[in-house]
């Protein structure tokens, strides 16, 4: 890229573009794949493990004393981190498996805080197919590419278009419920509602600005960390379905700051009480 990043963000472009290209062979093969299963519709491929291997050498190898949150292996590095990388080396793998070209790496940095909790410095999320890079830095804004995003401007429920991630099978009852119930309060009110299946490029594209808000219920953080800076470099709201960060209540509602209100009273009225995660 000829936009010149800082070298946090330098490190993971490069990791990224260096995992995207056995991706993309493996993508080409796909039906070839060996397929283990970790959970119903919850896949794991050959492609998945390796892309994490190469991420994971390359980030440690330009930043040795960083700790990982990974979602194939899970922690490691020291506890007491100052520095943390949370990746997701392929989001969307059931688009990936089925030949669906909708997926993306997703990797965000973490900085320890004074008070123990920590903040997301900088985030990259990059989908291969379509070779764009999503980027964003903490008070630096966030960026396509070499273009500037900034989310939606729309105003009004009737001209939105909102992306969600609808449960499977795997979900529990109590889960489809609530979103069923949100389903049915949004639907009316809306232009159009998109499953995509990659919560990470659901968060670009509305800090991109092509949806007006994405929610999520039962999320996990290295879906989430890199596209919830860029919402918020892009001018957007990001929250939680109730106090917390999303990171840790596995809930998001993100949108532009018109709509996040909006979406966000709609999504918690359909979880009761017995609903919530």
């Amino acid at each position: 890229m000829a936009f010149r990043l800082s070298p946090h963000l330098t490190v993971m472009a490069n990791a990224a573009q260096k995992a995207s290209k056995r991706l993309l062979r493996d993508f080409a093969e796909v039906e070839q794949l060996q397929v283990s299963i970790k959970g119903p519709s919850d896949f794991v491929s050959q492609a998945d493990i390796r892309a994490e291997q190469t991420l994971r050498e390359e980030l440690n190898k330009a930043r040795p004393g960083y700790a990982f949150l990974m979602e194939e292996s899970g922690e490691s590095g020291s506890p007491n981190w100052a520095w943390r990388w949370v990746v997701d080396p392929l989001d969307g793998t059931t688009n990936f498996l089925h030949g669906i070209p909708h997926w993306a790496i997703s990797m965000a940095l973490e900085r320890r805080l004074p008070d123990g909790t920590s903040e997301v410095n900088c985030g990259l999320i990059y989908a291969p197919t379509t070779d764009e890079m999503f980027w964003a830095e903490k008070g630096s804004g966030a960026f396509v590419n070499e273009r500037r995003m900034r989310v939606s401007a729309r105003r009004e429920m009737s001209e939105s278009v909102f992306a969600t991630g609808i449960p499977f099978g795997a979900v529990s009852t109590v889960r489809r419920n609530a979103f069923s119930r949100t389903l049915a309060n949004i639907m009316p009110q809306v232009a159009g509602i998109r499953r995509f299946g990659s919560a990470a490029l659901d968060l670009a594209w509305t800090a991109a600005g092509r949806y007006e808000g994405y929610w999520e219920l039962g999320i996990k953080p290295w879906d989430i960390a890199a596209g919830m800076l860029m919402v918020r470099e892009a001018g957007g709201y990001v929250t939680s379905t109730e106090e917390g960060d999303p990171r840790d209540t596995a809930s998001i509602v993100a949108a532009n700051p018109h709509m996040h209100p909006k979406l966000r009273t709609l999504v918690v009225e359909g979880m009761t009480p017995s609903a919530r995660l």
